[in-house]
């Protein structure tokens, strides 16, 4: 029974090290797939519903916009409202507003524009440095698998790992959060991502709080057989603002029409008639 009993340990060992090594080896690959979703311009619409204390809808807006590279920085141009075309004097000011950065980055020195895109790609650092940590900051579970996008996947379960220190800002709020990833077998990609707030979270000495609860839902969708790009985002929560103003709040995103920005972009300069 002893002999069981240690062997069964040493199995749940080995099953817990190989689900961390499936998300290890998937984050390191999040690196190499950023490089190669910057070659992409999309659509990317936006819901967004706010609520009153009693749940009803209070507000409700939609938002689609085309992104694109624009002299080595993306662009966001506005091109639709609540799923419909905007007015002519609104088409107006967002090519006005187009031809505005169009002829403000072409004016650039090398330098200057060297320091534009270096100010981005920074941004973009600080949003992937908490990743690096996920693979000790939480414990893994292979829970099963399952079919997504017509591949098979891994289906893992995480929780927060016990004494857990974060590196970075964004990273120590990790041990407030549990969730289940879905990583492709064949790339080791992220295909599916769920997260739960198990309590309060503050930020900036208890100016914002989000609620327990809150969640948020990533879908990703496998393009030109090279690279995993954003699908669908879900996100719904409730807090408090300034100790002051209640939200309740829930958003989705939705990505669509990837097209590699070197052969297939959108001319996002026109020369007025």
């Amino acid at each position: 029974m002893r002999i069981l009993a240690l062997f069964a340990a040493a199995c749940t060992l080995t099953a817990a090290d190989n689900a961390r090594e499936i998300v290890r080896k998937s984050v390191q690959l999040m690196d190499q797939n950023l490089v190669t979703a910057r070659n992409y311009t999309f659509l990317e619409r936006t819901e967004t519903r706010e609520f009153d204390g009693g749940g009803r809808v209070k507000s409700h807006k939609i938002e689609l916009f085309d992104v694109t590279l624009l002299e080595g920085s993306p662009y966001r141009r506005l091109v639709g409202k609540d799923d419909h075309p905007l007015s002519p004097e609104e088409q107006r000011n967002e090519e006005k507003k187009l031809q505005e950065s169009i002829a403000q980055r072409q004016k650039e020195t090398p330098e200057q524009r060297a320091r534009r895109i270096a100010e981005w790609e920074k941004r973009r650092q600080r949003e992937r440095e908490p990743l690096a940590e996920i693979p000790d900051a939480f414990d893994f579970r292979i829970t099963g698998e399952e079919v997504l996008e017509g591949r098979p996947a891994w289906v893992l379960e995480a929780t927060p790992h016990p004494g857990y220190h974060a590196r970075s800002a964004l990273a120590q709020y990790f041990p407030k959060f549990r969730g289940r990833l879905w990583v492709d077998k064949g790339d080791n990609q992220w295909v599916k991502t769920e997260a739960e707030a198990m309590d309060n979270l503050w930020w900036g000495l208890f100016l914002a709080r989000l609620n327990k609860g809150a969640r948020l839902n990533i879908q990703m969708t496998r393009v030109n057989d090279e690279v995993w790009l954003p699908r669908r985002v879900d996100a719904q929560g409730s807090g408090r603002l300034a100790l002051f103003k209640r939200l309740s709040l829930a958003s989705q995103t939705t990505f669509s029409e990837y097209r590699k920005f070197q052969a297939e972009s959108r001319i996002v300069a026109v020369t007025p008639p």
